[in-house]
This record gives C-alpha cells, structure tokens and sequence, in this order.
C-alpha cells in the first residue's frame, strides 16, 4: 500500500479488504480497517468526501454507528457544523425516537436524540456503505421526523448489486467507491 503523497491521486480500493462468508456464510464483507489505518488514505477519503458537500449549505451531520462515527465527526469538523449521532437501539441517554429496517442479513432499530435536530436544519448524512439502503433511509426517516431536511447523503463505499440507491431516489447520493 503507497502511504507516502505523490502526483497520482490515492487509489483507495487498495485499503478495502474483502472478507468471504463474514459475517454469515454468502455475505462478502468490505473490510475497511487498513483506511483507517493509514493516514494518509483515511485522510484523502475524509477530504474528498467533505469537498462533494462543502456547497450544499450543510447544518449538521448524522454519522451512523459505528463506523459512520468515523468519517463523519471528521467531515463535520471540516464543515464547521455539529455531529447528530445515529446509534443502535439502548445507546443513548436521552429522550429518543426509533426506526426499525432491514438489513441485507438481518433487522435492526436506530434512534437518535429527540433533540438532535431543529426544524428546517440541513442534515448531512454519512456511513461507510450503502448496501441496500435499509440504514440510510432508517436516519432519514429519523431526520424527517424531528422536522429536519436532507441535504444528502455520502459514503466511503456503495455495493451497486444492492441498489441501495434506489431507495434513495432524489436525493444527493455520493460514493467514493463503487464495488
């Protein structure tokens, strides 16, 4: 892996690891530690990410558990905006509201603070993956109901035999990669 800077941009397909049958038999698991581990990659995919929404006027960004909470704390701070943490369900302190979804192995819930998000606020959403779309469209769900607006959505890695995108029809949408 090229960890030093030079005129080519970072591939950062080199730092994903695949993962057969993780983490049920059939799955393909998108492994992204060796990014995160290399700072000259996970800050190329943090920084490109930020530049695709510096003009869309963003007033928050909900970072979904748990590697959301990765790029998504950084990318807020490039913006200069806060963080809405999208968690699992049990995980936060406060008062919360919940939405349930698919997952391409299985269901889970997500809540967020009754409180995260004013009316009218412009919520940037970012992960990791979109897969099939169960988790994005579960925090915009969350965002729409506490009366806030999404300004789009970004990821480090977006499956295209999922279709996750669909479901996210007329939104932003923007992957770095695309596998």
């Amino acid at each position: 892996m090229n960890t030093k800077p030079d005129a080519r941009p970072l591939d950062l397909r080199e730092y994903i690891r695949d993962i057969p049958d993780y983490p049920q038999e059939g799955v393909l698991f998108r492994d992204i530690t060796p990014l995160l581990g290399d700072g000259v990659a996970f800050r190329a995919a943090c920084d490109r990410l930020t530049q695709l929404f510096q003009v869309d006027r963003i007033e928050g960004v909900a970072t979904i558990e748990s590697r959301g909470f990765t790029f998504g704390a950084v990318i807020a701070y490039q913006l200069g905006v806060g963080v809405v943490p999208v968690r699992k369900a049990g995980k936060l302190p406060s008062a919360t509201i919940s939405a349930s979804y698919q997952l391409e192995y299985g269901q889970a819930t997500l809540e967020i603070h009754q409180d995260a998000v004013r009316p009218g606020q412009r919520i940037l959403v970012i992960d990791d993956l979109l897969a099939t779309g169960g988790t994005a469209v579960a925090t915009r769900d969350l965002i729409l109901e506490l009366g806030g607006e999404v300004a789009g959505y970004g990821f480090l890695i977006e499956l295209l035999a999922l279709r996750g995108r669909t479901r996210l029809a007329g939104a932003k949408v923007e992957a770095l990669l695309k596998l």
